[in-house]
C-alpha cells in the first residue's frame, strides 16, 4: 500500500520528491561541516558544544589512528559506550575510513559480547567498560581494544570519504526466533534514504535542536536521532543516561524543539510535576515499542502534545509514521514513509516492506536471507492491519520477540541460560504486557524444587543484559504442549497470577 504522499507538505507534489541516494553518510556530513564549519552540532555534558570543524578535525585524527591499527575499508569496528562527543567522533571516523560500524549495547555480558566478536570479527573495538577488553580478547585475541577516546598510536594520513551509497555502514545485531542474534547489514544508502524520508515527513530542519536521551547503539537513537541530526545539519544535545530532571532541564536550557523517546520514558516524564514543560516542543516522537493509546491520551491531557508514533526495525530503519500534519491516531503507527512500500500478506496478515531503506541481508547468513525475503519484499515478522483511513496498526508478532523498554529480548537466548541452572529441567519464556515497560520477561519452569523469582533474576543477570532478566518466574508441573510436543506459549499467559 503506497500512501506516503500523505506525509508531504501541501505545496509539494510527490512527483517532485527526489528519493534516490547517491552519497554516503560521511560524505554528506563532511560537506555540511565544510559549508558551515563554525556551526555548533553536538553537545554533551563533558565537552559542551562542538562545531562541524571540530568534528572534521577530530574524526580525521581518529581515522588515522584506526588506519594505523590496521583498519581498512570494509573492516568492522565495534563501538560500545554511553552517548558522548567522543563516541560521535569515533563513529564518524570509522565511517569516513570506509569501515563498518557494529554498534553494541553496553549492557551485554561476556557471552553476548563473545558472540558479536566471533561472528562479525571486528578489527578494532572501541569500548567504555574495562571488563569488555578481557571478554573481547577471550573471544578473539587479535582484536585491538581501546576506550572511546581512541588511545591508539597516530598513523600517517589516510584516504577518507570514499564510501559509496551501496557500501556497508552498519551491522546491527538483532534477535530473530531461532539461533543467536544475527547482524543486519545496512548500507550508507539505506540509512541516508530513511533520514531523507523523515526530513520530509517530520519537517526536520537545520534550526531544530533535538534532546537525545536514547542510546547510540540502537536504530532509534543512532539511525534516527544522530544520523538525522548530522545529515540535516541540525543540532543534538546528548543526554548519556535518561533522567527526567536532566531531560527537562535540557529542554529549557537549550531551547529544544524535539524529543525522541520510548514509551517508558514518556511514562516517567508524566510522573514529574514539570511534565507540562514538554508543551514547548514542536515534535515529540515515540518508537521502539508500542505506545499504549491510554498513555498517548494522558500525555496529551498533561502536556498538550500529540506524540507522533512511528514504526521501524534494525533491518529497515524507519518504515511508517503518523503524520506531522493531520491526525496522530492512538494505537496506530500511521502511513508508509516517503519511498517505502508496505503490504499485508498471509493469514494472519504479516507486514512486508520494500524500499531504498531496506537492508540487503544478514551478515553471513545465506539461509536466513532466503527466508527473510519473498519476491523482493522483506518479511518483518510483525502482524498488521490497515483501518478504513489507511492507518497501519501493529496487532502482534509472528516472531516471539519481546520488546521491553524499547530493547529487544530473544526468548530462546534467555531460555538457554535458565536451563543451565541446576534445579531446572524445562523452561519457556514469554513477554507479558506491562504499563511501564511495554512488555516484561516472564519465565515458566519445570523444576525439582520451588524456584524464587530473585534467584532466576540474579542467575540470568550475571550472564545476560539486565533487561533480559525475568521479572517473574512460575513453577509448573509441566509445560503445555500440542500433539507434536511444541510448547504452547499462548497458554502460559493464562496461568499468570493477577
Amino acid at each position: 500500500m503506497n500512501s506516503w504522499h500523505r506525509h508531504l507538505p501541501n505545496e509539494l507534489d510527490a512527483s517532485e520528491v527526489e528519493l534516490e541516494v547517491r552519497d554516503s553518510l560521511s560524505s554528506t556530513w563532511v560537506a555540511r561541516w565544510r559549508e558551515q564549519p563554525q556551526k555548533a552540532v553536538i553537545h554533551d555534558p563533558e565537552e559542551g558544544w562542538i562545531s562541524g570543524q571540530e568534528l572534521l578535525d577530530r574524526s580525521d585524527v581518529v581515522a588515522r589512528k584506526l588506519g594505523h591499527a590496521g583498519v581498512e575499508s570494509g573492516d568492522r569496528v565495534l563501538l560500545s559506550a554511553s552517548s558522548s562527543v567522543a563516541l560521535v567522533v569515533a563513529h564518524t571516523a570509522a565511517l569516513r575510513l570506509g569501515a563498518v560500524v557494529i554498534p553494541t549495547n553496553g549492557a551485554y555480558r561476556a557471552e553476548e559480547v563473545a558472540h558479536v566478536v566471533t561472528d562479525a570479527r571486528p578489527k578494532v573495538a572501541i569500548v567504555e567498560r574495562p571488563e569488555w577488553t578481557e571478554w573481547i580478547h577471550a573471544a578473539d585475541p587479535s582484536v585491538v581494544a581501546t576506550p572511546p577516546s581512541v588511545e591508539l598510536e597516530m598513523g600517517p594520513s589516510v584516504v577518507l570519504d570514499q564510501a559509496q551509497s551501496d557500501s556497508p555502514a552498519l551491522i546491527g545485531y538483532t534477535s530473530g526466533t531461532t539461533g543467536r542474534p544475527k547482524g543486519a547489514v545496512l548500507s550508507h544508502g539505506n540509512l541516508l534514504s530513511s533520514v531523507r524520508g523523515l526530513k520530509l515527513a517530520w519537517r526536520w530542519t537545520t534550526d531544530d535542536i533535538l534532546v537525545l536521551a536514547l542510546p547510540l547503539f540502537h536504530m532509534h537513537g543512532l539511525g534516527v536521532g544522530l544520523h538525522g541530526t548530522l545529515t540535516i545539519g541540525a543540532k543534538a544535545v546528548l543526554v548519556p543516561e535518561f533522567e527526567v530532571s536532566e531531560v527537562l532541564d535540557s529542554l529549557q536550557e537549550f531551547d529544544a524543539t524535539m524529543f525522541f523517546g520510548v514509551p517508558t520514558m514518556y511514562g516517567r516524564l508524566l510522573e514529574s510535576e514539570r511534565a507540562n514543560e514538554l508543551e514547548k516542543l514542536r515534535l515529540c516522537v515515540s518508537g521502539s515499542a508500542p505506545l499504549a493509546a491510554e498513555l498517548h491520551q494522558r500525555i496529551y491531557q498533561v502536556t498538550g502534545q500529540r506524540v507522533l508514533e512511528r514504526y521501524g526495525m534494525t533491518e529497515t530503519a524507519m518504515l511508517v509514521s503518523n503524520p506531522y500534519e493531520g491526525e496522530r491516531r492512538p494505537g496506530s503507527v500511521g502511513f508508509p514513509l516517503p519511498g517505502v512500500d508496505v503490504r499485508l500478506e498471509g493469514e494472519p496478515a504479516e507486514i512486508q516492506v520494500k524500499g531504498p531503506n531496506v537492508f540487503s541481508g544478514y551478515w553471513e547468513r545465506p539461509t536466513e536471507n532466503v527466508d527473510a525475503f519473498v519476491d523482493g519484499w522483506f518479511r518483518t515478522g510483525d502482524l498488521g492491519a490497515f483501518d478504513s483511513d489507511g492507518y497501519l496498526s501493529i496487532v502482534g508478532r509472528a516472531k516471539e520477540l519481546i520488546i521491553s523498554g524499547g530493547f529487544n529480548v530473544y526468548p530462546r537466548e534467555v531460555e538457554d541460560v535458565i536451563l543451565e541452572y541446576g534445579p531446572i529441567q524445562e523452561c519457556a519464556v514469554v513477554g507479558v504486557p506491562d504499563d511501564e515497560w511495554g512488555e516484561v520477561v516472564v519465565a515458566f519452569v519445570v523444576a525439582e524444587r520451588e524456584i524464587e523469582t530473585e534467584e532466576i533474576k540474579n542467575f540470568v543477570g550475571e550472564r545476560l543484559a539486565h533487561y533480559k532478566r525475568p521479572r517473574r518466574t512460575y513453577r509448573l508441573e509441566a509445560l503445555p504442549r500440542n500433539a507434536l510436543g511444541k510448547v504452547q506459549k499462548h497458554r502460559l499467559t493464562e496461568k499468570i497470577e493477577n
